[in-house]
């Protein structure tokens, strides 16, 4: 069987403003490969026909983690300036032009952290900006700088309804958690499927799709540990093989 070719977002390295490269974490491209997939990747500032080219070609996408989603993209002009982190305007277009392409054609998508806040702004809804200075009352989400990407940061509960529930086989877990921001509003069409003890999203996804789904912990660092991750990474596979 021909092994579904996943393509994976990036990030920009700069230096005093000046492009240097781009990075994608290891992790990432070794769940693709582990689950059974082919990850090449998409650089964040390719042209719109290069880019649109280059997405005819994959048979599914993974949206991965990184800097904060500019605020104005779901209508927020005044925004805690020193709480934003990495603004980039070339990959926030690139990402929700794949999140839109991705849900119009049906083509699976695994949107990861940041992942799944750029699926929910491109179907219009709306993020936190800074969950420590706009909602009262959340469990510290913001973990990295206590641990590693391994730390069990809080639980999560898991809609038993939900295309989630059967990819984890269970309702119940524990998750990372490496976010300042996250989803407030939810963008037209997705589901909630998966909260936290303070009731913040985790998870959405389109149950209409064949594979349309987001998570706001990092499965791909808990990959080797986690049958769980395991089955969520060869869903988005199973799913992008059926178009190969």
């Amino acid at each position: 069987m021909t092994k579904p070719l996943i393509g994976v977002t990036s990030t920009v390295w700069r230096d005093e403003d000046r492009l240097r490269g781009y990075g994608i974490g290891l992790a990432y491209l070794h769940a693709v490969e582990n689950a059974g997939g082919l990850p090449v990747m998409i650089a964040p500032n390719l042209h719109d026909d290069t880019l649109r080219q280059v997405y005819d070609r994959l048979d599914g996408l993974l949206l991965i983690g990184g800097g904060d989603v500019d605020p104005a993209l779901y209508g927020q002009t005044e925004s805690p300036s020193a709480a934003l982190r990495s603004v980039d305007a070339a990959r926030d277009s690139t990402e929700i032009a794949l999140s839109r392409w991705a849900l119009a054609d049906n083509k699976p998508l695994l949107g990861v952290c940041r992942g799944v806040q750029v699926m929910n702004v491109a179907l219009g809804g709306t993020l936190y900006r800074d969950l420590a200075t706009e909602r009262a009352g959340v469990v510290n989400h913001d973990l990295e700088n206590v641990g590693t990407f391994r730390l069990n940061g809080h639980a999560i509960t898991v809609s038993d309804s939900s295309r989630l529930a059967v990819l984890l086989g269970s309702t119940a877990l524990t998750v990372n958690s490496f976010h300042h921001q996250a989803v407030q509003t939810l963008g037209a069409g997705l589901l909630a499927t998966a909260t936290a003890s303070d009731g913040l999203i985790e998870a959405v996804e389109q149950p209409d799709k064949r594979f349309f789904v987001g998570v706001q912990w990092h499965p791909e660092v808990m990959f080797d540990d986690s049958p769980a991750m395991q089955r969520l990474f060869g869903g988005l596979i199973t799913a992008s093989a059926q178009t190969a």
